[in-house]
């Protein structure tokens, strides 16, 4: 059994008695990376009174989290077909493709408790369905009467406005609005200053990036590939990263992992960096494993990788993390950042190379706080300056007023 910490216990409260509390109103939990999340779903499941079923984003999260509960004396049943296994008990842990079509199973369910809840409602990429189609709204739609509670250390969405701008979301503010109320918060700038996360060294290096010749595409999320190919070209920006890796290898600093937008950038680093290696969406199950398995032990000094190694890659140790992919999106730099945010003993600090100006844009982890606003309209804000409901990109119709900073808080 693990002894929890103050923050977790008051957590795992506020969980139990929304959850066991009359209403319909979905809620929502937010926790920060490295804040112990598995420990406390762990917790409040052993303490709800009815059939439970946990949903995890992925089976390796699902795997990873699995000895916590075992820690606690139960063995859930797994519904992951990538695991191999179709169970259903009093606590069922589980994966949405597995079960979205098969909401009859857990009929019996009165509780569920959704990790990375963030991602619920969101767009499958490269399709045409409306969010409310996406799985897990097909599956808690055919679910009636059950409490649902939502866990995120990024309870916000980078959204359109129209117009072609992007804006940063509460995700009680959203829409489809899947949670409405904020139960508990706990805040990133009281576990830093409580010495429960790893202290973080901003190195931001002068590459000559400008977000401002980018432009966005055509949902306003994010910037077009095409913008930032010509941008990186512009700067030679490939030989930089590969500066830097290098510049981290004469300082003594082990292990770095390289976020980069475009899969070509990875491969180069890898063929300039000694020893160095790739991952992306398109490496195979087993290649991948091993090669994480090859940094965590030190023999593979850099990992350069595209699109994962972001959601739920746990690596106490890691101590560098370079960030070359420019981004809109808080919630991704977010989660780039929190890959080195846990601490270990090996570790006094980790460092963020930041080499396209997201700390200036957004502001250091550790300052973010959300702030509980007028009628329960919560907001984001880095420093006393506002992030939700301002805009990351320029608005295609430069005739739209952007949105007054008390607005902010809507």
């Amino acid at each position: 059994m693990f002894q929890l910490r103050s923050y977790q216990t008051e957590s795992a409260d506020k969980a139990v008695e929304f959850l066991t509390s009359p209403g319909d109103e979905n809620g929502l939990l937010v926790l920060p990376t490295g804040s112990g999340k598995s420990l406390v779903i762990a917790e409040i499941v052993s303490r709800l009174p009815g059939p439970c079923l946990v949903f995890q984003p992925s089976k390796e999260i699902l795997e990873q989290n699995l000895a916590k509960f075992r820690a606690y004396g139960f063995s859930p049943a797994i519904f992951s077909a990538s695991c191999g296994k179709r169970q259903v008990g009093k606590i069922t842990r589980a994966t949405i493709g597995s079960v979205r079509t098969k909401p009859e199973l857990f009929q019996h369910v009165r509780y569920v408790i959704i990790d990375e809840a963030h991602l619920l409602g969101v767009k499958p990429v490269g399709t045409k369905r409306h969010p409310r189609d996406t799985m897990f709204m097909q599956f808690l739609k055919a679910m009636p009467g059950v409490r649902i509670l939502g866990l995120t250390a990024t309870p916000y969405r980078l959204s359109n406005d129209g117009f072609g701008g992007s804006i940063l979301k509460f995700l009680t503010r959203t829409r489809p609005r899947v949670f409405s109320q904020v139960v508990h918060v706990v805040q990133n700038g009281d576990l830093f200053k409580d010495g429960y996360l790893a202290r973080l060294d901003y190195k931001q290096v002068k590459t000559g990036f400008r977000s401002d010749r980018l432009r966005l595409n055509s949902t306003g999320a994010d910037y077009t590939d095409e913008s930032v190919r010509n941008h990186f070209r512009e700067l030679n920006f490939s030989d930089q990263i590969v500066r830097c890796v290098n510049r981290l290898h004469d300082l003594g600093r082990r292990g770095a992992l390289v976020f980069t937008r475009f899969v070509e950038e990875a491969e180069y680093v890898a063929r300039r960096v000694p020893g160095a290696s790739i991952v992306t969406a398109e490496t195979p199950k087993g290649e991948r494993e091993e090669i994480i398995a090859g940094f965590r032990a030190g023999a593979i000094p850099v990992v350069a990788n595209v699109g994962v190694l972001i959601l739920g890659f746990d690596y106490p140790a890691l101590a560098n993390v370079i960030l070359a992919r420019p981004t809109c999106s808080l919630a991704l730099f977010y989660q780039m950042v929190g890959r080195a945010i846990r601490p270990h003993p090996s570790k006094e600090s980790a460092f963020i190379i930041d080499m396209v100006g997201l700390v200036e844009k957004f502001g250091k982890v550790e300052d973010l706080v959300l702030n509980p606003g007028e009628h329960g309209k919560w907001f984001v804000s880095s420093n006393g300056r506002p992030l939700t409901n301002v805009y990351f990109g320029e608005p295609r119709n430069r005739w739209t007023q952007k949105p007054k900073t008390e607005m902010a808080m809507a």
